[in-house]
């Protein structure tokens, strides 16, 4: 099940209701913005954990158009080109306005930290809270949370440039209920979530029940990828191995081939075969050439030739993400 952001209380193939990952497109468009789309910012919202990918020009005036909130704690950079970064200026300034004090990580490709740190003081402004500019290397975790990872991997663009994968750990499995109250005799209790969290359990008889009794595999977490501005590469197949969502380079349609190589992105059609190759569920064509301002509907057909759930979002476009078995 595919949402626009707008369904709550969203349930798993086994009627539990699952954490939220819902992802918002900022800025989809290329290197010079057009009344339709902005330059490169995505939100990515799992369970009010606000991580924003890139921070275009205007990103801030987006995240109040579309209602995100500002309430960003990391930002990541795929790389330091104008339209990826120069809107973080004025939203850490606005941040200071509103009498922000909690912490700030920017991540960001190895060799640009300097160049980040510079880019804050553009305006003469110091922030008031405190930020830490985090420089992460392809193939290292640039983020370790509860229950996900944030991951770098190469790409292939005019500069120092990554990608981002967030990856969710794997979730227990499925616990049989009915087996363990009628076939095993384990009365309905705290027993429960104890095995279905790897403990065993003693009952009042002695026996011992060990979790793999009445809890399934392991089942896998949700996985999200972003390119920023690339040529089509392995190592995004890699990141992207069975993806909920892959959102790729699709600056060009095929007519404009040549283009693509020579600036280093990737065409729709180049996307589509990244994302097939990589088994993933559905992709997301962004950073759209101003040249198909009107009708960006050449890129999103040509991918859909090869990969047929591909799709080129609008500004404001709102996905919830579901787990893989739901």
């Amino acid at each position: 099940m595919w949402s626009d952001g707008s369904d709550t209380g969203l349930k798993d193939a086994h009627g539990v209701t699952f954490m939220s990952f819902r992802v918002t497109f900022l800025g989809t468009g290329g290197a010079v913005p057009t009344t339709e789309r902005g330059p490169s910012a995505i939100l990515a919202n799992r369970e009010g954990d606000r991580l924003l990918f890139d921070c275009g020009e205007g990103t801030q005036r987006q995240m109040m158009r579309f209602g995100t909130g500002f309430s960003v704690s990391h930002v990541f950079f795929t790389h330091l080109h104008g339209d990826h970064i120069l809107g973080l200026p004025g939203l850490v300034q606005t941040w200071d306005f509103n009498d922000r004090s909690e912490s700030l990580t920017i991540h960001c490709p190895p060799g640009t930290r300097n160049h980040v740190k510079s880019l804050l003081r553009t305006g003469g402004h110091d922030p008031g809270f405190p930020i830490r500019v985090n420089e992460v290397s392809p193939g290292n975790v640039a983020l370790r949370a509860a229950e996900y990872e944030v991951r770098a991997f190469r790409t292939n663009h005019r500069t120092r440039a990554q990608g981002y994968a967030l990856i969710e750990d794997d979730r227990p499995g499925k616990f049989d209920r009915q087996k363990a109250e009628e076939e095993l005799g384990i009365p309905p209790g705290p027993a429960y979530g104890r095995l279905h969290e790897g403990d065993p359990v003693e009952l009042d008889d002695g026996r011992v029940i060990q979790p793999e009794q009445v809890v399934g595999e392991p089942r896998p977490g949700r996985r999200f990828v972003y390119t920023g501005d690339t040529r089509p590469v392995d190592e995004t197949v890699e990141a992207a191995e069975n993806a909920d969502l892959l959102v790729h380079d699709a600056t060009f349609a095929s007519d404009y081939a040549d283009r693509a190589r020579e600036t280093a992105h990737s065409t729709g059609r180049e996307a589509a075969r990244i994302a097939d190759l990589a088994g993933a569920k559905r992709l997301a064509l962004v950073h759209i050439s101003s040249r198909y301002a009107g009708d960006p509907s050449p890129i999103e057909r040509e991918a859909r030739s090869i990969f047929e759930n591909a799709f080129v979002p609008d500004d404001g476009r709102r996905i919830e993400i579901p787990y893989p078995d739901a």
